[in-house]
Parts: C-alpha cells; sequence; structure tokens
C-alpha cells in the first residue's frame, strides 16, 4: 500500500513537471515576435552576365590557290606581320616554264598580226583574216596574263597586319590546290558575341532609346579578371533562335595590348534595365536542392512555404520572376525557425524602410 502510494505521488510530481515546462516552452514561443514585410515593384536595373565567345575583328584562312611544293616557310606560329608581307612560297618552275610559253605565243601572235596587216593593206586577205590574227593575238595575251596570276598565286603574301595561327604543313610538303595553310587574325579590334533573351532585349531597345546612345558593357575574362577596356553593343542579329527564344548581341572591344586573342571565351557584365521589378530582401528566403523558397503569412498569421524563381540579383536583394506578388506578406526574418502551418505573431514593417536599412543575408 506505502508502495502505491509513493508510485501515485512520483506519477503526479512528473506531469506537474512536464506539464509546467510545457507552458514555460509555449509561453516562450508566445512571446517570440517575427519580422514580416512584402515584396516591393520599383524600377531598377541590374548588371548580368552571359557567356560570350571572342572573336577577331578579322579572321581568315590563308589556303593555297597553286598545287605544289611549299618551298619556303617564311613565317613562324604566333608571329605578327605586317600587311603584303611574303608568308609561304609554293614551287614556281612549272608556272615560270607556262609563262615563258604564254609569253612567246603572244609575241607569235603579235608577228603575226603586223603580217597579216601588211598583207591586209595590199588586199592579198581578207579583213575577216585581219580580224582573227587580231583575235588570236588578243587571246594569247589573255593567256599570258593568266599565266602572270597563277605564277604569283605562288607567292602568299598577308592581306593585312595580324598574327599567324598554327602551321600544318612542313617544308617541303606537297600542296593541293585550297589547302590550308594557316589563318591570319587581325586583333586591333575584338568582336564579342552573347545571347539575350527576348524581354531583356525589348528592355534594351527602350533603354538605348532613352540615353540616345550606345549601351557600354565590361567583359569579365576567363581568370575572372575584368578587361580594362570597356566596350560597346553595337549590332543585334536580325532574327530571334526559335529553339531558345535569344538573339544575339555583338560587343566591340578595343585590344591595343592584343591580350584578346580568337577563340577566347569570357562573360560580358551589361546592365538590365528592369520596369516594375517584384524585389524581396535575400534573407527572406531559404533554399532547398538549389530551389529558392519564402514563408507566406496567411490570415490567420499561419506560414506556408512558397517557391520562387529568382530573375536577377542585387546586393542582398532579389529580383523575383515568378511565385510572388507585391500584396504577399513574406516572412523577413527566423525563415529558420518556422515550419510549414506554424502559427506566429508577428510586426510588419514596411518595405520601402527594409530596403533602406538592408545590409546583410539572414543566416
Amino acid at each position: 500500500m506505502k508502495r502505491s502510494s509513493m508510485l501515485v505521488v512520483g506519477l503526479f510530481a512528473l506531469l506537474c513537471f512536464a506539464s509546467c515546462k510545457s507552458s514555460k516552452k509555449e509561453e516562450k514561443e508566445g512571446e517570440t515576435k517575427y519580422l514580416v514585410t512584402t515584396p516591393i515593384k520599383m524600377d531598377t536595373s541590374v548588371t548580368k552576365e552571359y557567356v560570350s565567345q571572342i572573336r577577331s575583328f578579322r579572321n581568315i584562312e590563308l589556303r593555297a590557290q597553286e598545287k605544289g611544293y611549299l618551298q619556303n616557310i617564311f613565317v613562324d606560329e604566333g608571329q605578327f606581320v605586317k600587311e603584303g608581307q611574303l608568308l609561304f612560297k609554293i614551287m614556281p618552275k612549272v608556272y615560270e616554264a607556262e609563262l615563258e610559253k604564254a609569253q612567246a605565243e603572244a609575241q607569235a601572235a603579235e608577228i603575226e598580226l603586223q603580217n597579216t596587216k601588211s598583207l591586209a593593206d595590199k588586199n592579198v586577205v581578207s579583213k575577216a583574216e585581219l580580224a582573227m590574227a587580231q583575235a588570236n593575238l588578243a587571246k594569247a595575251k589573255a593567256e599570258l596574263s593568266l599565266a602572270k596570276v597563277h605564277l604569283a598565286f605562288t607567292d602568299i603574301k598577308a592581306p593585312f597586319d595580324g598574327i599567324i595561327d598554327r602551321l600544318p604543313l612542313k617544308l617541303g610538303s606537297l600542296v593541293d590546290e585550297g589547302e590550308l595553310l594557316s589563318s591570319l587574325s587581325d586583333n586591333r579590334q575584338m568582336y564579342v558575341y552573347f545571347n539575350v533573351s527576348e524581354p531583356e532585349y525589348l528592355n534594351y531597345e527602350e533603354s538605348v532609346k532613352e540615353k540616345k546612345g550606345k549601351m557600354p558593357v565590361n567583359l569579365l575574362m576567363a581568370n575572372s579578371e575584368v578587361f580594362k577596356h570597356t566596350g560597346n553593343v553595337e549590332t543585334i542579329e536580325s532574327e530571334f533562335n526559335n529553339e531558345t527564344g535569344n538573339i544575339a548581341f555583338r560587343a566591340t572591344f578595343p585590344n591595343p595590348e592584343g591580350l584578346l586573342r580568337h577563340g577566347e571565351t569570357g562573360k560580358v557584365q551589361m546592365v538590365v534595365p528592369l520596369k516594375n521589378a517584384v524585389v524581396i530582401p535575400q534573407k527572406a528566403t531559404f533554399e532547398i536542392q538549389d530551389k529558392h523558397y519564402v514563408y507566406l503569412v496567411d490570415k490567420d498569421n499561419k506560414v506556408k512555404s512558397q517557391e520562387i524563381t529568382v530573375e536577377a540579383e542585387m546586393p542582398d536583394l532579389f529580383v523575383v520572376g515568378d511565385g510572388l506578388s507585391e500584396t504577399d506578406k513574406i516572412l523577413l526574418e527566423g525563415v529558420q525557425k518556422v515550419r510549414d502551418n506554424d502559427k506566429i505573431t508577428y510586426e510588419f514593417e514596411e518595405p520601402a524602410k527594409v530596403i533602406s536599412h538592408l545590409r546583410l543575408k539572414a543566416e
């Protein structure tokens, strides 16, 4: 009997302890006040990065125009050459012989014309024969000009100042007509191509009209350093890509030091205007498997997670693409302390005030 009484007393004390602990926990939770705000809709601008391809102002393939043995290579890979500089020479002996033959035939045709003309003056031959002799001379002169061109094609010269690329053929190689000898790049200016979405294109066109000038852009190189010269967007392709919904922009960058080379990659940094953008603090969000979420606060003061898409990022702020409207109440602080369907007590803070003193993301 005594043992049973002690058991009852112990159970009562345990229940009292649990009840007190639960009461204190509820009291503590009831005292916690969270900060709540709403998204703000505003006109702003963000610096966006676009993967880009860097191309030389001029980049051409140097190909053989005649068949023959590669007799001389006057340049090395990576060498800077001047316009008109001799780069390669195809063995010219065959073409020199053809030129000599054409010269002899032209001489013979000229002599024949003089004889025919002399006979025609004496009415020994008809005017038709004279005309034929004149035609033969014209044909011989044309073949002579062609032979000179063929011989000139054995010298491959630089059409402009630039840098020689790789040399795939070695001295003495048999070269076919049209075979690649090297490439030549004029890197004084560089074309940088990047793709822009349709909404960004429309915003860009409006911005350019307002500013009445070209859009300046920066180039982030592959080593994460910003190229020291600023470029300008100069042209836009005529059509959108139906598969991606993008259109290609071309920016031109000066390259006086020759740092940029044809075929490099980088990222163009362009200031993109955003009209009526829905903006929220970054610290009001949390991530699950690379997706962004916020907690919405309903009319019963309960929180519920909502997935959002982030269209752009600014210091401490996100521009929201989908998932929120400017009237939604979102949990600003304490996103790591609540769960779905938790009921909270909160204080509301105007979004403009939140943004004005915003400094760091929540942890």
